[in-house]
């Protein structure tokens, strides 16, 4: 057991959060300060917990540090979003947000929800009361607690899929921070004493740090269980919800050079009732909250402490705190975490379109104004949109008199794009010029560089072969590319490291193949390996397992092995 020590004194974060009288710190203050587009520095990390990050425009810090400007600073805001369920009624006002306090477009997340960006201070509070007004908020979309919960989407598919998305309800609220600060620093809410205040779960301090929870149907991986905090894997019998198998310990954070961070896939530790979920998610959040490490803020995520301490340390703790043993966990099998685009049949006479929207930008671009063609959608349909954890949107709950409707304005704002199955299968993170994290491209320069590996995949005959491919400006993983059959993951403008060999439905860890190589060296080290899977692969073998077995790679088991 490696655990930190407990002598050891709290970051600089954790300090802050002490001080912050349950999330307010001076946010108020600093939202009606005319001298500057910014807030304290203290208070960015207060902001977090409210669904927000403070950023720049990084293409424009140069010119504006040589004017003697302070930066163009703007702010990200993020939506709640469990399961991602949005009515039609939400999207619309959702998209009025982004066309008068954002940047003119909404982003689709890698965690099922939408994100704002280019939002300047004097728009920020009148955004996020639109963003109430319409039912919804911004509560821990962010922050050291529990995000936003993700389901396998469309709960419109199956009763499994429409339990799934009830418990990602219920965990998102169920876990929500107790105190009265959104309410009044947002929604102008008359003011509480913080010491009068108790957050019942979370404590004076919250978690460690971000803690992520995802509910799956099998076959679908959509939601990338190993890659989580905790994750639910539905049991059923036919239709019938049985329980759910329990997984722990997942995540894809690192730092480039730090062979003590790695990502780390989640361990299956057993199986419980439907009406034992939702306790053993507040017992699993507990346990980091208590033994998380609040001194190193890199070791601070949960698959830290399941590593320092062991899965078997966990699980008795687990059922310790529990009061009952989880059951052994029962038999279940993925087959892929990607989605299934164009019209699929559903309940009840209803069909689902889903729509691929690359890199989860929705924008009016040439023929495809997909921003305003979805508009159009919103204000007739009467089911519900329903986000997908690979970036694109679901049009769910189709009735056979609205499909043909519904088609039109498909084909009337050119949404149907037909394009390569590299580029359905990909993932980016948004990096330049908002993240103040990234080291280099990615949601702006991936679709040039699968334009370039779309021409060798076609050469080498495997157009009809999917192959999931993930890239993401820096190290810590928004876009899951640690569990991508290709990963590209920033390291300086231009430079990215290669990760190869993971597996098709995110089950393993790929392997770091190339570091700080540019377009051409990636090209360069693709093609062969393209080509010898073309003619080496074995019937239905997936290019990640392929590399695996002729030994281009070695799997990767735990997330220690990572850097051997």
């Amino acid at each position: 057991m490696n655990a930190p020590d407990p002598k050891a004194p709290p970051n600089e974060v954790e300090v802050i959060k002490s001080h912050s009288r349950l999330l307010r710190g001076t946010i108020a203050d600093g939202l009606v300060d005319p001298l500057t587009g910014a807030i304290a520095p203290d208070d960015n990390a207060l902001l977090k917990f409210h669904g927000s990050y403070q950023q720049d425009d990084r293409d424009l810090r140069e010119e504006r540090r040589r004017q003697k400007l302070e930066p163009a600073y703007q702010f990200m805001i993020r939506v709640r979003m469990p399961g991602g369920e949005c009515t039609p009624a939400q999207w619309l006002a959702l998209d009025e947000v982004a066309g008068e306090h954002a940047n003119g477009t909404l982003r689709l997340t890698t965690r099922q929800t939408f994100q704002f960006h280019g939002i300047r201070k004097p728009h920020f509070k009148p955004a996020m009361q639109a963003i109430r007004a319409a039912g919804l908020d911004t509560i821990a979309a962010c922050g050291d607690v529990n995000r936003n919960v993700l389901a396998s989407a469309n709960p419109f598919r199956s009763p499994l899929h429409a339990a799934a998305g009830a418990l990602a309800r219920a965990i998102s609220e169920h876990l929500l921070p107790k105190t009265n600060a959104y309410q009044e620093i947002w929604l102008d809410a008359p003011a509480v004493d913080p010491a009068t205040e108790v957050e019942p779960i979370y404590g004076p301090l919250y978690l460690p740090r971000k803690f992520k929870i995802t509910v799956a149907v099998p076959p679908d991986n959509d939601v990338d269980v190993y890659a989580h905090d905790l994750s639910f894997i539905a049991v059923a019998d036919g239709d019938r919800l049985v329980g759910w198998n329990v997984l722990v310990g997942g995540g894809m954070g690192m730092t480039h050079g730090e062979k003590a961070t790695f990502p780390r896939l989640a361990d299956l530790i057993g199986f419980c009732t439907p009406d034992q979920a939702i306790a053993v998610a507040e017992q699993v959040v507990c346990v980091q909250r208590d033994f998380g490490d609040r001194s190193n803020r890199r070791h601070a995520r949960f698959k830290y402490t399941i590593d320092d301490r062991g899965v078997d340390w966990f699980k008795a703790e687990l059922e310790r705190r529990l009061g009952f043993a989880l059951a052994p966990a029962r038999p279940f099998s993925f087959d892929h975490n990607t989605d299934a685009f164009g019209w699929q049949d559903g309940q009840d006479g209803q069909s689902h379109y889903t729509l691929f929207v690359e890199n989860g930008r929705i924008a009016d671009r040439g023929q495809r104004r997909l921003r305003t063609g979805l508009r159009e959608i919103a204000r007739i349909h009467t089911g519900i949109f329903a986000l997908t954890n690979n970036q694109n949107v679901t049009i769910a709950g189709v009735s056979p008199a609205q499909r043909p409707v519904i088609e039109a304005l498909i084909a009337e704002y050119g949404l149907q794009r037909e394009v390569s199955l590299l580029r359905r299968n990909a993932m980016a993170c948004v990096a330049f010029p908002t993240c103040a994290l990234a080291m280099a491209e990615s949601e702006r320069y991936l679709p040039d560089l699968i334009t370039r590996l779309d021409e060798v995949v076609d050469a080498c005959g495997l157009a009809d072969t999917p192959i999931t491919m993930r890239m993401t400006g820096c190290p810590n993983g928004c876009a899951r590319p640690y569990i991508a059959e290709i990963g590209l993951v920033g390291k300086a403008p231009g430079k990215y490291n290669l990760y190869l060999g993971a597996g098709f439905h995110g089950q393993r860890l790929g392997k770091l193949y190339r570091e700080n190589i540019g377009e051409e060296a990636i090209i360069e080290a693709l093609t062969p390996l393209l080509e010898r899977y073309a003619a080496e692969r074995q019937s239905g073998e997936h290019f990640g397992d392929f590399l695996v077995r002729a030994g281009v790679v070695v799997a990767v088991a735990a997330g220690r092995e990572f850097h051997d």
